[in-house]
């Protein structure tokens, strides 16, 4: 392993690289894990590349006459239950027909290696173009068509879900739950978090949350919670941006990748997320000094979807009441993690301020408006 893999940058909270969370692997590391799969026979595991995703660590790993993918969690943001449960729906969606990198299984058939503070796990590599693995996961579609291909994938993968029926996973680190937009009261259910989770107390114990977000969130919680009550439970993606997909050469998705924030929520609110994570320039990546949105991407996205599962006027509707409020849970988790895992206390400002209260207020902007108003097909 080169001193380069060993010291690599990876994808700030901005535009701008930082260093990572979790230490690179090495050589010792990955021969021990990937010996409890199959036998080295003195093969020993050498870095391709290195992921510069910094909440865990993963790398193509090449092994004699193979490249495996290897990824590598804190114990204190993932453990081996959590693993399993995602390694039993991305086998769920295999038999289903997705293409989904295949999890390795170890030698006594397990797929999780506990080693030390870390949890591991294996995959095969993922079949397509990974053309965006270098990309900020924040940063739009590199054009309409990847949107479209998007579109169309989410909606297959909807299908595929269908039959997957363990329950939710409740709201932890990193974890993306609908644990306020389906409470009746959300800032109790917040207060309930708060009391459970010490790390979420100490991550917002700066900040006059309370105040703020019954001003700022309460009312829009209130209308996407009455807007979507009564939607169908599904097990659903959570992070469906272009990073999290391979690609071919005509704009499809080949395979789909990363299950780390799959729950049990619901498909529409999958679709607003998608739109929120990709269709909206949160890094001003122009340098316009404003957050734009992607318009054409925007229409396209929506267009692939609905070309599988056609969207009501209804529908419609739901997601301009959720776009605001999609991402409320997944920051909290943020400011859980920066606050008492990493000890960001940059990062946890950010994830509080301009991620969970920013993001909301976006939509209240003209840019904001617009969006709204092209999900809702107001102009044609």
């Amino acid at each position: 392993m080169s001193e380069l893999d060993l010291a690599r940058p990876v994808h700030g909270m901005s535009l701008d690289e930082a260093a990572p969370d979790w230490p690179a692997f090495t050589s010792d590391e990955l021969a021990e894990v990937l010996s409890s799969y199959s036998p080295l026979h003195g093969a020993l595991p050498r870095v391709r590349w290195s992921a510069p995703r910094p909440m865990s660590t993963s790398a193509r790993v090449g092994l004699g006459d193979e490249v495996l993918f290897v990824k590598r969690h804190h114990r204190t943001v993932r453990d081996g239950t959590r693993l399993a449960l995602e390694h039993r729906f991305s086998d769920h969606l295999r038999s289903r027909g997705l293409d989904t990198p295949r999890v390795r299984r170890r030698l006594d058939e397990e797929s999780v290696t506990t080693r030390g503070e870390f949890v591991y796990e294996v995959f095969d590599l993922a079949r397509g173009d990974d053309r965006y693995a270098d990309v900020p996961s924040w940063l739009p579609y590199l054009g309409p068509e990847d949107a479209r291909g998007a579109g169309v994938a989410l909606a297959r993968f909807h299908e595929a879900s269908s039959g997957f029926e363990e329950p939710a996973s409740p709201f932890g680190v990193l974890v993306d739950s609908t644990e306020l937009l389906r409470s009746a009261d959300p800032l109790h259910a917040l207060s309930t978090l708060v009391d459970e989770r010490p790390g979420l107390a100490i991550g917002l114990s700066n900040y006059p949350y309370l105040d703020e977000i019954t001003a700022i969130l309460a009312g829009p919680l209130a209308r996407a919670r009455d807007a979507t009550w009564e939607e169908s439970v599904l097990w659903t993606h959570g992070d469906w941006h272009p990073s999290n997909m391979t690609w071919t050469n005509s704009g499809e998705v080949a395979s789909v990748i990363d299950l780390s924030l799959a729950n049990r929520t619901f498909a529409l609110r999958d679709l607003a997320l998608a739109i929120e994570r990709a269709v909206v320039d949160w890094l001003d990546s122009a340098g316009r000094g404003e957050k734009g949105f992607d318009e054409p991407a925007l229409r396209a996205l929506l267009s692939g979807y609905d070309s599988r599962r056609p969207l009501t006027p209804a529908d419609r509707e739901k997601l301009v009441a959720l776009l605001p409020v999609v991402h409320v849970e997944f920051a909290l988790s943020e400011v859980e993690y920066f606050a008492a895992i990493t000890g960001s206390l940059v990062n946890r400002d950010l994830a509080y301020q301009s991620y969970l209260l920013g993001h909301v207020q976006w939509f209240s902007t003209a840019p904001g408006r617009r969006l709204l108003d092209v999900v809702l097909l107001e102009d044609q």
